[in-house]
């Protein structure tokens, strides 16, 4: 069975790769209504890592991490069209609480304060740099900046607490998910830059697709554990 995984796996990932070379591509040339089919496909295949693990192997993390990622697929269909920018804002808002949610299920609150004061130390920052172009969207961008810098925190704290690969994983991808939404903010409030549709799809989708990996491993650790110690 976990084997079977393994290979399931291996082919979802190779899949999420191409579909997201092609929506990077389409979106780089300007083919948007092709863009607008494999930028949401891309996200739906992260999804699948996790959706298609057997009913069994169903546990409560899980479904947080699914519905997580439901709004990150949300949210990527919101920013597609740019009259809805706060609607896709607030549903990644919810993902990052739903990921915050389960990472302190899997190992409790994190409590470095040297993280802490770190990230919301280069996240203030940014906010103050980006503030003169805010605008109407200061008071969403600010929330925003408070949770996903919390969701950050948390995540890293996995690894601080366990040395796990999993939890390396986990804590790469978000910051990797911190610096795809700064470039999306520079991008929007700032000044648009070459190639930034790449750099941030690019660090948006590796981020998830560890995240997800990194969810997928640990259930599936687990229930080999539950099993073992079940014989």
């Amino acid at each position: 069975m976990v084997e079977q995984s393994k290979k399931t796996g291996l082919i979802i990932n190779v899949l999420i790769a191409i579909s997201a070379v092609l929506a990077m591509t389409m979106e780089f040339f300007g083919h948007r209504t092709v863009y607008m089919v494999f930028k949401p496909l891309t996200t739906i295949l992260v999804i699948s890592l996790l959706f298609i693990i057997p009913q069994k192997q169903h546990t409560k993390f899980k479904s947080i991490m699914i519905s997580a990622l439901l709004f990150c697929l949300m949210g990527d269909i919101l920013l597609l069209f740019s009259a809805y920018f706060v609607f896709g804002l607030a549903a990644f808002l919810v993902a990052h609480i739903l990921f915050v949610i389960g990472f302190i299920q899997l190992k409790g609150f994190n409590g470095s304060w040297a993280a802490f004061i770190i990230l919301y130390g280069i996240g203030t920052a940014l906010f103050f740099w980006l503030r003169p172009g805010l605008g109407q969207f200061m008071i969403p961008v600010a929330a925003y900046v408070v949770v996903i810098c919390f969701m950050a925190w948390q995540g890293i704290g996995l690894f601080l607490k366990e040395k796990r690969t999993e939890f390396l994983w986990i804590a790469i991808a978000v910051l990797l998910f911190m610096f795809s939404d700064t470039m999306i903010a520079i991008s929007k409030f700032k000044s648009d830059f070459d190639y930034s549709s790449i750099i941030i799809l690019g660090t948006y989708w590796l981020s998830i697709g560890l995240i997800a990996n990194a969810a997928r491993n640990i259930i599936l650790k687990t229930d080999v554990r539950e099993e073992k110690q079940s014989v």
